[in-house]
């Protein structure tokens, strides 16, 4: 039995057999439950700013922010749903308590845009905007179901995709290969989510009723969760083998208290049991982490046995697994701007769409299906890039496409374009606005946001794909969750960093009085700058992540040093 079916078992425990359990069926099942998650999220996200500006009457910077604070924590809550799911619950129990988590909160949030007295009364006066503003009461119902769906959320989205690879062999080759085209339908899957997401649900927002198109998502959870837990005799499961956060603060723990230790000049001396094979070989950067595996006298047991207690003395495998954690952290933070620009996706440009003339034939466009273009974007670049650039590029330079970190910088300019191109729509819209006046809405096509819409939505083609094959190939092999959690973290923290960016824009920009740049009409304020400082911030980040790139790939280029008396391969240095 291979080392993969070793820890893999079935629903009773036992170990599995290949021919009953695993493969495309089970399989299905998660591509559907993921399918949902994405309809409820997006659904709700791309649209929720109409909603808190129009029913809730908030300005709009606040409902700009509790949609990215909303969002940020979904992503964020990735790393709690990554560590319970490798340290306790295991990834089967993690996606279904987490989906029956989002249901609740899908469904509070359906009650709460149903019940009037959940939300204000409408405006009294539309031309002086005397609206009443939404009660503590009201927010705080409204807060717990956002909530609710972000705690569900993360969860799932930390273990739905590891465990719908878990019904694959990575061992076995013709399983391997079903692998790789189980993920290419899970962003499909994805993408259909989305797709659904920004036309169907946002129209039954917009055009029938708010609070169907969140039942609906409430529905299509339940359903998922039901079929999921159906096939649950079919799928496989694999033990959980403690979180590597733990094993990242031994490290850390274990140096700290050895810090006046002294590491001894020869390396082959530091500790270390594991096999050839499973080992990596010490380096020389980031020195004082090298003091975790010194073998002190204290390390000593009785009978001169060497204590392998982890919080006493490290191995050199572990060691050089947080250094490699380490490195990738310039490369993290470099990525996380782009999040920020993709937020406004969400908000602002959702926000620039209600404004001007949307109608095609006598249809009504809602304002938040303009995000069926990010959409489309992302399914037409990767499209191109894998059916034309690939073998063009394969033919010119004998490699297949561009390597991770030249898709992550693709990104990063994309996104620095479209925020240029949101500047220059911006201009051109509030122009037409200072010359109708009031008007609710501007007669100016709607379609003159697209390519802001495209450039980004091309943008998160190349920077998701790129971060998601980086941080899962580049770290250590017993890491691997971590870093899908580290790389949803730039998600995360890129809706954080628009929330703080909108705050501390709008705190200076009306200090000395006016509406500022983000004010509660956008009509008055300066969007436009704001777009612009965004793809300044941009243009300095592809700078910074540039230096990043180059001092990552000058690292990983360096020979490393075998330890343990082990002989040197032509390429290290002895």
């Amino acid at each position: 039995m291979s080392n993969i079916l070793a820890l893999t078992f079935d629903y009773k425990g036992l170990p599995v057999d290949k021919s009953k359990t695993g493969g495309w069926i089970p399989a299905t099942f998660v591509l559907g439950i993921e399918l949902c998650e994405r309809l409820s999220t997006m659904g709700i996200a791309v649209n929720l700013v109409t909603y808190l500006t129009r029913q809730m009457h908030l300005p709009s910077s606040t409902s700009a922010n509790i949609i990215t604070d909303f969002m940020g924590t979904a992503f964020f809550l990735c790393l709690l749903g990554g560590f319970l799911a490798d340290s306790y619950l295991g990834r089967y129990r993690t996606v279904v308590i987490s989906a029956i988590i989002q249901t609740m909160g899908t469904a509070l949030l359906a009650v709460s845009t149903r019940l009037p007295s959940l939300h204000p009364q409408p405006c009294l006066d539309t031309k002086t905007n005397k609206c009443e503003p939404a009660t503590s009461f009201q927010m705080g119902v409204l807060y717990l179901s956002l909530y609710l769906i972000a705690l569900g959320t993360g969860g799932l989205k930390s273990s739905v995709s590891g465990f719908g690879a878990d019904q694959f062999d990575e061992s076995d080759e013709k399983e391997k290969a079903t692998l790789a085209c189980f993920f290419n339908r899970f962003f499909f899957f994805i993408s259909t989510g989305s797709l659904l997401a920004v036309t169907a649900l946002v129209y039954i927002q917009d055009e029938v009723n708010r609070s169907l198109a969140y039942g609906i998502c409430s529905i299509s959870m339940l359903i998922a969760i039901f079929t999921f837990l159906w096939v649950a005799k079919r799928y496989r499961y694999k033990r959980s083998l403690g979180s590597p956060i733990a094993h990242i603060l031994q490290v850390i723990v274990v140096a700290i208290k050895k810090r006046k230790v002294n590491i001894p000049v020869n390396i082959d001396i530091l500790n270390e049991n594991l096999n050839v094979a499973s080992r990596i070989y010490h380096t020389n950067q980031f020195r004082f982490l090298d003091k975790a595996a010194v073998i002190a006298e204290g390390d000593y047991v009785k009978n001169g046995i060497l204590d392998c207690n982890p919080w006493k003395l490290c191995t050199v495998t572990s060691v050089e697994e947080v250094k490699v954690m380490i490195r990738l952290i310039p490369i993290w933070a470099t990525t996380i701007l782009f999040w920020t620009t993709y937020a406004q996706m969400l908000t602002f440009s959702i926000e620039q769409a209600s404004t001007l003339k949307r109608s095609i034939s006598g249809f009504q466009i809602p304002a938040a299906s303009l995000s069926v273009f990010v959409v489309l974007a992302v399914l037409i670049t990767l499209a191109v890039y894998d059916r034309m650039f690939i073998p063009m590029w394969k033919k010119w330079k004998g490699k297949p496409g561009l390597t991770n970190l030249q898709r992550i910088a693709a990104g990063l300019v994309l996104s620095t374009l479209g925020m240029t191109a949101a500047a220059i729509s911006e201009v051109k819209r509030r122009s037409v606005a200072r010359e109708v006046g009031e008007a609710p809405i501007l007669p100016l096509s709607v379609f003159i946001l697209v390519p802001q819409f495209l450039l980004v939505g091309a943008g998160e083609a190349f920077t998701y794909t790129g971060q998601l094959d980086f941080f899962t190939t580049q770290s250590p092999r017993g890491m691997k969750g971590l870093s899908t959690g580290l790389f949803l973290t730039t998600i995360s923290l890129g809706f954080f960093a628009s929330s703080f960016l909108v705050v501390v824009v709008q705190r200076i920009t009306s200090k000395f009085g006016g509406e500022g740049w983000i004010g509660e009409n956008i009509n008055k304020g300066r969007l436009d700058y704001f777009y612009g400082l965004l793809a300044t911030l941009s243009l300095m980040n592809f700078g910074m992540y540039i230096v990043c790139a180059k001092w990552y790939q000058a690292q990983m280029h360096k020979p490393s040093r075998p330890t343990n008396n082990e002989k040197c391969s032509p390429e290290q240095e002895c």
